[in-house]
This record gives C-alpha cells, structure tokens and sequence, in this order.
C-alpha cells in the first residue's frame, strides 16, 4: 500500500508541475467530487449508501482543496454525534426518527411520480397516485 501511494504522490507532483494539466485535473477532480457528494446528498434519506456518498464525494474533494477537507471532518464529526445521541434515546424516539425517515422517502417517491409509474404499470389508474409536480 506504501509503494502505491508513494507513486500516486509521484504522479500528482509530475501533474502539478504542468499547469494546464494541473488545471484540468483539478476541475475532473472537483466535477467527480461534487457529483459524488451532490448524489449522496439526494440518497441522505433513502436506504442505502447516501451518507457513504456524502463522504466520499467529500473525500474526493479534500484531496485537492481544503476546504473540503474542513467541511468533511466537520460533516463526520456531527454525524458521528447524531448517531451516538440517537443510540441513546428511548426506542419510541428512534421509531419516531425512523417513522419520520420513512415519511420523507414516501413523500419524495410521491413527488418524483414513482407512485402513478407503478400503478399505470398494475393497471391502476388512481388520481391521487399522480405527482402534482408532472400533472399536465
């Protein structure tokens, strides 16, 4: 693992050294970083890897600009505090979190027009199931 950072840090140093390349690497970097953590943010709510994104796509950033690096440290320390407080508390409060969780994911589901997908798909034809925001 030594040897492969030692040649990843080679690498960089050749691509800062050229600075056109250097631009260009830069703005990759920070294209792929921001889509990462902007993707993450979206899943935040959803089962799955959203925090996981969060922070890699901060990662990503923090390799080249420091701000990142501040913002993540940051974002983990509060998560890591959010989740220790939740595993504290009473299990109606966790279930009350979680219940509001699941709410957000309906309601967004709803929104985006999954509802009136499935049920065209299963022939159900329910005005409510239709997203206010795709109504013609």
């Amino acid at each position: 693992m030594h040897r492969l950072r030692e040649r990843f840090r080679a690498r960089r140093e050749r691509i800062r050294a050229r600075p056109a390349l250097n631009t260009l690497y830069r703005f990759g970097l920070g294209l792929l970083g921001g889509i990462v953590l902007l993707l993450g943010i979206v899943m935040i709510p959803y089962p799955g890897p959203g925090w996981l994104c969060v922070f890699a796509g901060l990662g990503l950033l923090a390799t080249e600009f420091a701000w990142a690096r501040h913002v993540n440290m940051f974002a983990k320390h509060h998560y890591q505090r959010w989740v220790r407080w939740l595993s504290r508390q009473h299990p109606a409060t966790r279930l009350a979190v979680m219940t509001a969780t699941g709410l957000i994911v309906v309601a967004t589901l709803w929104l985006i027009g999954a509802f009136d997908l499935v049920g065209d798909f299963l022939g159900l034809q329910w005005s409510w199931l239709a997203s206010p925001l795709f109504q013609a």
